[in-house]
């Protein structure tokens, strides 16, 4: 848990706080799944380490309120006040409809940030393919295959060994790979490859 904005100083210190002890409204509203409003700060019993230290700071009244999508819970936004009993219920209310919309937006930006993530991953995983065609000389399906099968043998994700394949421009342990065999000598392997990339290049 970090935060990721906050529109003061103090805020920030304050949500910090709550991360170090494991302690306060913005915790609970996260993994209790509810809107917390302290009050008073100074009274409140709920958080014993925690709510003491911020209202010697000066904070003297919270609301916490749970942001969620329909599939998962995204944090939480958490409104402080410099003097006891800030928020009416009106205030609370308001409250209620910006976080949904907040929990909206982040929503959104998370799924089009997990968009822009595939849709790289397909079009790095789709050279590193043509990399393997064309100095393997594979079929797109045994490009595909091949780095399918390296990936569960070396526990690399596709889309990383895929950036590793364009960096390289191959695998090293190709030949072995498609004899199936991983305890083979892997210089014993090499000279077929080079022969078929001194083909493809000259």
């Amino acid at each position: 848990m970090s935060t990721v904005a906050s529109s003061s100083p103090s805020a920030r210190r304050w949500d910090e706080l709550q991360h170090t002890l494991q302690q306060g409204p913005c915790v609970d509203a996260v993994w209790a799944d509810d809107t917390y409003l302290a009050k008073d700060l100074a009274h409140d019993p709920r958080w014993p380490q925690w709510s003491p230290r911020v209202a010697a700071q000066g904070a003297g009244s919270v609301l916490a309120i749970r942001l969620a999508s329909p599939d998962e819970t995204l944090g939480a936004l958490n409104m402080y006040a410099d003097r006891a009993n800030a928020f009416t219920a009106d205030d609370v209310d308001l409250a209620l409809i910006y976080a949904s919309h907040a929990a909206d937006a982040m929503s959104t930006a998370k799924l089009l940030t997990g968009l822009r993530i595939a849709v790289k991953s397909r079009h790095h995983i789709g050279i590193a393919q043509g990399i393997l065609m064309l100095r393997y000389d594979l079929s797109q399906e045994q490009a595909f295959d091949t780095l399918r099968r390296y990936s569960s043998q070396t526990n690399i994700k596709i889309r990383d060994l895929a950036e590793l394949v364009i960096e390289t421009r191959g695998l090293p342990d190709l030949e072995i790979l498609e004899r199936g065999d991983p305890t083979r000598d892997h210089d014993a392997d090499l000279p077929d490859s080079s022969a078929q990339e001194s083909t493809s290049t000259g």
